[in-house]
């Protein structure tokens, strides 16, 4: 688990406008390195082979049973077990057998290469477009130095957790700040509150490991 803390800023059933929304957050915080990842948990071949046809380039991976594979060679393993892209996934739905949720994702690309199409493509399935390695500002009327290891923005599509556990009929965007507790108590609350008023939000709900 790493050592950020997320609050949600914004809700809505609208996938374009968490986009939007998400992006205008994102764009406080942007510097020359920052990267944008995306990831969707896909529970049926049809949304497998449908989200393919629209990410391509997409790494596509399907579940393995806990020590199903001890000892097989690496060539001998299915390849949706060890990850392929959309182009080369399995045309038998049999291959397909006790390996769904199927995680697609794609990592480390430049801000704005990924987001509009994975947004149009994700659907009802649970996923995440995620930017990190951003520059949060200093907040001196606050006493706090800025930060960029736990700068990120993420937005939810069709959950409100960071686990995708829990299913939802919205889309909710969330900034990271770094976590700080104190008997129990976050910290820097304060300063995730901050941010969000910089580009006109306001937390709405707890914070949540992540």
């Amino acid at each position: 688990m790493s050592n950020d803390i997320a609050y949600p800023v914004f809700r809505t059933p609208d996938p374009a406008l968490a986009l939007s929304v998400a992006r205008r957050l994102m764009e406080f915080g942007r510097c020359d390195y920052s990267e944008v990842s995306v990831y969707a948990d896909l529970r049926s071949v049809a949304e497998v082979r449908r989200v393919a046809k629209e990410l391509p380039e997409g790494w596509f991976r399907g579940q393995e049973a806990y020590g199903e594979f001890d000892g097989v060679p690496l060539e001998d393993q299915p390849a949706l077990v060890l990850g392929v892209q959309g182009a080369g996934l399995p045309a038998d739905p049999a291959a397909y057998e006790g390996r769904l949720p199927v995680e697609c994702e794609l990592l480390d690309l430049p801000v704005g290469s990924i987001e509009d199409v994975f947004t149009a493509a994700v659907g009802p399935n649970r996923g995440e477009v995620n930017w990190e390695a951003l520059h949060w500002p200093d907040a001196p009327e606050l006493g706090f130095r800025g930060e960029t290891k736990h700068a990120e923005v993420t937005l939810l599509f069709n959950t409100s957790t960071r686990d995708l556990d829990e299913p939802a009929d919205d889309h909710t965007v969330l900034v990271h700040v770094r976590s700080v507790s104190v008997d129990g108590r976050q910290m820097r609350d304060p300063y995730a509150h901050w941010l969000a008023k910089q580009v006109g939000l306001t937390v709405i709900g707890p914070g949540q490991r992540c």
